[in-house]
């Protein structure tokens, strides 16, 4: 790298004579480089970049020359804030390929759990281990592209073995056939019996609509898929345009999570042993559980507890189980129809329902607060939640697709009390509104003595936050493509598709907000799903995502996330290591973490203040990722990251 040998001369520059102040050369370094760019530039412009209030396209002309010059000035300047580079880490044995951390069964039975829990998530007994790099497996490729990643994987990028498979179930191997070095997933043409359409079509059909093509009609947008197996009803599901959301249990060898995320399909870690998912009450509108293992009536029907949580009002529940009217019954769920062991139950849309039960014996309570803060894999619990929110809306009566109307976000506001006061009515008092954003409704209680102020979601800023992230993903496909495109780097393999193709089939959103830059993947009609992360400790906007049809999670980033090694091609963070910078946890274990989750050849980028940014690139070097700075136009205090994870060869 030219960065290197800058460097090297500055250090041998420094034997021969006594060495100059750092100032003067940054000061000479920042003139060779005006110098260089001056002459290079056929423009009046260097490197184009964001605004935050409208951003410009940036980076269309790709420069190598301005942007080594700028990379070179960088790290100049990082050397004189202090940032220097460490040794690099070490790259892990063979032993971690698939090591998911949080998950060890051996530590949690030392632990005292037993009853199924010593297979749940408990990072507070996992150790540290070793801090190293996650390699691939020996015979790891890069996925195909869709649409024909979908049906087909590369068998040595997973942990299954032919044994393995041969013992799985009848309806798996109809559904897989395992040849030299892939799995190949049927594309059911010519299936009639058991066979994922004519499936998905009965569920419809249950549900009282003419086919599976009108699901969304019905309200159904986003689907939690437990026990998904290789996820082949929710590929179904992702055809129709809905958001299908794969979970499973940690599993040793041929994890279901694993092959579904190979795939390219939502998925995640997670089960219904002890804790609470992390989702908020009212998330989904449909739950399906097909053939998942769960005893449903087990733990005085705590798992249905869940289940109810995380259905929307009006919401259906698809299972292949024995039945459970008694219960259901209790918690205002009604038979809408049952197909020889299949059954679809309906949620009530109808709040007063739960007010009618019959009470005691068998029949849970109403929780006396809203946990939804705290469903961040909390204990499961024996009361009813969700009944009290603003957000009771029947999912036949929401808006289809991701643009929210006003009453809509209107919902998802909160009160928050502010001074005492002595009241004697509960009335609105105006806040002046001629300020932007405009002030909030303030309300006086006499039963609490305070008055609250509602913290709702503008019209205008949710709008604002839509248009900013259409116009930063056209200007980071525009930075991407060069690279993508060009010789930077060969992809390894004689398999290599010509450009111009789009290998990102998934995003993770770290710090995803409210989902703006899930709305502009698919205003762009770009292959890609979107994993909205919203971290524990920001304001908790995962509703939001969630009404908006996307997948979401909530998530402690000071702990690692649930899923498998090398399972998103693209990880993005806006304002994250700022916000990380708060936590008690070190950005170093981060930074490995994201290295874990990441594919071989997949792009990082992260927008950020300077200073974190300049921290974050001395990271991702000792990470090994290739990594870019560019400095974004009308705004001095940001900078965006680029990087780029190598492929490493065994």
């Amino acid at each position: 790298m030219r960065s290197s040998s800058s460097n090297q001369h500055i250090v041998n520059f420094g034997r021969s004579r006594q060495t100059p102040p750092l100032s003067l050369l940054l000061l000479c370094f920042v003139c060779v480089v005006v110098i260089i760019v001056v002459l290079g530039s056929t423009s009046s412009k260097s490197l184009e970049g964001l605004d935050t209030s409208a951003i410009p396209d940036y980076y269309n002309n790709y420069r190598r020359l301005k942007e080594q010059a700028v990379s070179d000035f960088l790290e100049i300047r990082s050397l004189s804030l202090g940032i220097t580079n460490t040794r690099e880490f070490e790259l892990c044995g063979k032993d971690r390929e698939n090591h998911v951390p949080c998950y060890n069964v051996s530590a949690n039975l030392l632990a005292g759990f037993h009853d199924g829990e010593e297979f749940d998530r408990h990072c507070e007994v996992s150790s540290v281990g070793q801090r190293c790099l996650v390699r691939p497996p020996k015979d790891y490729k890069i996925p195909l592209r869709w649409p024909a990643g979908k049906d087909i994987i590369w068998s040595g990028n997973v942990k299954i073995t032919k044994d393995q498979f041969l013992s799985s179930g009848s309806m798996t191997k109809r559904l897989m056939l395992l040849e030299e070095n892939q799995i190949a997933f049927h594309s059911e043409d010519g299936m009639n019996i058991d066979g994922v359409k004519d499936y998905s079509r009965q569920v419809a059909e249950m549900i009282g609509l003419g086919s599976d093509a009108e699901f969304r009609q019905a309200g159904v947008q986003t689907v939690l898929d437990i026990g998904c197996g290789f996820g082949s009803f929710g590929a179904h599901l992702l055809s129709l345009n809905l958001m299908t959301v794969c979970i499973a249990a940690y599993e040793v060898f041929g994890s279901q999570v694993q092959l579904a995320l190979e795939r390219g399909l939502p998925a995640m870690i997670g089960d219904f042993i002890s804790k609470q998912l992390p989702y908020p009450s009212l998330s989904f509108d449909m739950v399906h559980c097909a053939q998942c293992g769960i005893t449903w009536d087990k733990k005085d029907g705590a798992f249905l507890i869940e289940v109810d949580r995380l259905l929307k009002p009006g919401g259906y529940f698809v299972t292949v189980s024995t039945p459970l009217e008694e219960f259901t019954e209790s918690i205002c769920w009604s038979l809408l129809a049952q197909q020889e062991e299949t059954f679809v139950w309906q949620k009530t849309s109808d709040v007063q329902c739960y007010a009618s039960r019959k009470e005691g014996g068998s029949t849970p309570p109403i929780c006396k607060a809203d946990f939804d803060g705290q469903s961040y894999y909390q204990p499961l619990r024996s009361c009813l939640s969700g009944t009290t929110s603003k957000r009771w809306i029947p999912i036949q009566n929401r808006s289809a697709g991701s643009h929210l109307s006003s009453a809509e976000l209107e919902v998802h506001g909160k009160y928050r009390s502010e001074t005492e006061c002595f009241c004697e009515f509960r009335v609105p008092v105006l806040v002046p509104t001629n300020v932007n954003p405009p002030g909030p409704l303030l309300y006086l209680n006499n039963i609490q003595g305070w008055s609250e102020q509602y913290l709702g979601i503008q019209p205008d800023d949710f709008q604002e936050d839509t248009e900013l992230w259409r116009s930063a993903l056209r200007n980071y496909w525009s930075l991407l493509t060069p690279l993508i495109f060009s010789d930077h780097p060969k992809r390894p393999g004689d398999e290599d598709p010509l450009p111009p193709f789009n290998m990102i089939r998934n995003v993770m959103d770290m710090n995803a907000h409210y989902g703006g830059l899930n709305v502009a993947l698919l205003e762009e009609k770009k292959s890609a799903w979107v994993m909205n992360v919203v971290p524990i400790r920001s304001a908790n906007t995962l509703s939001i995502i969630l009404d908006r049809g996307f997948a979401g999670v909530l998530h402690d980033w000071c702990e690692p996330f649930p899923t498998y090694p090398r399972t998103y091609d693209m990880l993005h963070a806006n304002g994250l290591l700022t916000y990380f910078k708060s936590e008690n946890c070190e950005v170093s274990d981060l930074f490995l973490e994201m290295d874990r989750i990441l594919r071989p050849e997949g792009w990082v980028v992260l927008r950020d203040k300077f200073q974190a940014i300049e921290k974050a690139r001395s990271l991702a070097t000792q990470i090994r990722w290739e990594a870019r700075v560019i400095e974004l136009q009308n705004d001095n205090d940001q900078r965006l990251l680029v990087c780029q994870k190598p492929f490493w060869k065994k």
